[in-house]
């Protein structure tokens, strides 16, 4: 899969299920006006993983024109529990590299499954992309937002009781719709 496909496949995911479904009621803004950079990382092990985030963490110090931005691991962090593990090393790295209150880091991934869930539990597409995902996003753009927004601390709830009110089913057809997109 070429990287425009994957950005493509990407973008697809995020129109039809994030902003779609309202998942993030503060990503369309950002989507419409093309303040999201989306990085395709063809990097496989630890070490190269984390290395293209901090490069993506500098790209978001220098390029103020962007919000935040989607690290998508095209042949990396393929297993969760490894995708897992390397978050929390990656949460620490950013700390240790003076990000901490400067980017928030959010997880996705194909697998994605919450602590006690069912891996069949609909809700867990609330978290599901098409590929291993670190999303960076401004604290200070994200502090805006929510200054703005009535009771934040129930989008996930929301969230969660939408993907399981439309079923395993259709949140799968989702998900599946934007892997079989192709852009030549």
């Amino acid at each position: 899969m070429n990287n425009k496909n994957v950005i493509a496949q990407t973008k697809h995911w995020l129109e039809q299920v994030v902003i779609g479904l309202n998942f993030c009621p503060f990503a369309k803004p950002v989507f419409d006006q093309g303040k999201i950079h989306y990085q395709v990382s063809d990097a496989q092990s630890l070490e190269c993983c984390l290395e293209d985030l901090i490069a993506e963490a500098e790209r978001l110090d220098r390029q103020a024109e962007f919000e935040t931005t989607l690290l998508i691991y095209k042949n990396g962090l393929q297993h969760f529990d490894d995708f897992l593990d390397t978050l929390e090393i990656a949460n620490d790295l950013m700390d240790e590299q003076g990000y901490e209150g400067v980017y928030q880091l959010a997880s996705f991934h194909p697998d994605y499954c919450f602590a006690e869930s069912d891996e069949n539990d609909p809700a867990n597409y609330t978290n599901r992309s098409p590929y291993p995902m670190f999303h960076l996003i401004r604290e200070k753009s994200l502090e805006q937002a929510l200054a703005h927004y009535t009771d934040p601390e129930k989008i996930p709830e929301a969230n969660v009781r939408l993907a399981q009110e439309l079923g395993l089913e259709k949140m799968q057809g989702l998900l599946d719709e934007a892997m079989q997109l192709k852009k030549d």
